[in-house]
């Protein structure tokens, strides 16, 4: 049995889970072992089980050659638990598994996880709030008009079409957006965006929109200061300033600035622990715990790097504020510490890079359920973070445009008119229509000419004048 990639949507981690588990059972080598002086056919040592499910997941491209051997060994403790392997006994779920020589073997048949049943309803695209429709009252009648005269000049003023009386029309008036107006947009144009990204024909079964702020959103736009982290309107909310100062120690070793006293040996390790323990006793991930599936789901896009960096953007942004500015400055800590060659280690046995994902994965991305691959999928999409967190973390300039484009256009009062001031109102309305270049220069020649042949003809026709004056005024024109 093939690996395959197990790309966005619903149950990704049911999935996952599933897979793993057809995948261990086709390849794990089964052979007779001897224990005490008796023999057991089709079954493996813990530390055969180890060296191949490790090699499994290292070659797989839903988890990668990061997973560690430690990570191994707390999964097939999983499998252990929900009987997807027992022991030569029999026994399973109150056992524990260790790396070492003990003897399991696969029971008759391994369970995989059942998929909750999908809702009836049917799917439907993100639908946005259409602020487009006009008000209803005052504002939709027609203007107001009186008869006026117009003489050449003040046609030319205008837009030089003809002269004469000219029908005024309808000012098309855009429903007024109040800040919760906006606020729904960007939650409904985001939200449209991240299923587009994601390729699903709906968010429902990897996100409660409801459960979506939209003031989030917004301030994590927009609340942001130079270096783009976001700032708090609470500042209780805030970091406390002995952790933030122990940040920028690590992530700027050796030069802290914040740094009022002598080091010792080993202190780095101290203050790294002491910023470890502060992280590890959240109740929540800064993740969170609603938006869990989201964030798995966006790990199936990972063999697509620059649509998983747009998706985790839009992801980010519905976080609480205070959570996303810790999740900033975590991971640019987490970054900076791994490419760090000055910073003394701080682990014997475990490599920088790898501490960071270990120290800080859970208490960055878990399951309120305890999901049984848990720690794998955290580690996943903690190592992509730490590669991409500058643009991760930033935001994303393409769907702020369009937001805001979208909000200006729905703000623009438009005035369609064939001509008239707003002062000068004409008889029965009349709808302006879109004209060609050549229709409107043809338009501005005879309305020009129009007016200077009535006038010749007035002047020829009107047996009042003398023919002397008329000859008078043909000259006046003529100069003119």
């Amino acid at each position: 049995m093939e690996p395959r990639l197990v790309g966005p949507g619903p149950y990704r981690a049911t999935r996952l889970w599933n897979e793993i588990i057809e995948l261990f059972r086709a390849g794990m080598p089964l052979r007779k072992h001897r224990c005490r002086f008796k023999s057991y056919e089709r079954c493996f040592k813990a530390s055969e089980a180890v060296d191949c499910l490790h090699e499994l997941l290292g070659s797989n491209q839903n988890f990668g050659p990061e997973v560690t051997r430690d990570q191994t060994v707390k999964l097939l403790k999983k499998f252990l638990k929900n009987h997807v392997i027992e022991d030569i006994k029999g026994r399973w779920g109150k056992e524990d598994f260790e790396d070492d020589g003990h003897l399991y073997r696969f029971p008759p048949s391994s369970p995989l996880k059942s998929y909750p049943k999908k809702p009836t309803c049917g799917k439907e695209v993100i639908k946005f709030p259409d602020w487009n429709e006009p008000k209803a009252g005052p504002s939709q009648e027609h203007i107001p008009v009186k008869s006026v005269a117009m003489n050449s000049e003040m046609w030319y003023k205008r837009h030089s079409i003809a002269i004469g009386e000219v029908p005024a029309c309808k000012l098309v008036f855009r429903r007024e957006l109040t800040q919760t107006n906006i606020e729904e947009i960007w939650k409904s144009m985001t939200l449209s965006r991240l299923q587009k990204v994601l390729g699903l024909d709906s968010l429902d079964e990897v996100l409660d929109t409801k459960l979506v702020n939209s003031k989030h959103i917004v301030q994590n736009v927009y609340n942001v200061n130079k270096q783009g982290i976001v700032t708090l309107e609470d500042k209780s909310k805030d970091l406390p300033h002995w952790i933030l100062s122990a940040m920028k120690c690590l992530a700027n070793w050796p030069s802290c600035s914040d740094l009022k006293q002598p080091t010792y040996s080993g202190f780095e390790r101290d203050v790294f622990k002491t910023i470890v323990d502060y992280f590890g006793q959240m109740k929540e991930p800064l993740l969170t715990f609603h938006f869990f599936d989201i964030f798995v789901s966006v790990l199936g896009l990972l063999q697509k790097p620059s649509k998983a960096v747009e998706a985790l953007q839009i992801s980010c942004l519905l976080l609480p504020p205070e959570n996303r500015k810790r999740l900033q400055l975590l991971v640019r800590m987490m970054a900076r510490i791994s490419l760090n060659q000055d910073l003394p280690l701080l682990s014997e046995s475990v490599r920088t890079r790898t501490l960071m994902v270990q120290a800080f994965s859970r208490c960055i991305l878990c399951s309120k359920d305890e999901i049984d691959l848990d720690e794998l999928l955290a580690a996943k999409l903690v190592s992509f973070l730490m590669d991409n967190y500058q643009e991760i973390l930033s935001v994303p300039s393409a769907l702020k445009s369009s937001i805001e484009d979208h909000v200006v256009h729905l703000q623009r009062v438009q005035i369609k008119y064939a001509g008239a001031d707003s002062d000068a109102a004409l008889p029965p309305p009349s709808f302006c229509h879109q004209i060609t270049t050549g229709e409107f220069e043809y338009q501005r020649a005879t309305g020009s000419q129009e007016p200077l042949a009535a006038l010749l003809e007035e002047i020829v026709m009107n047996k009042e004048i003398s023919v002397k004056d008329k000859k008078k005024k043909l000259k006046q024109v003529n100069k003119n």
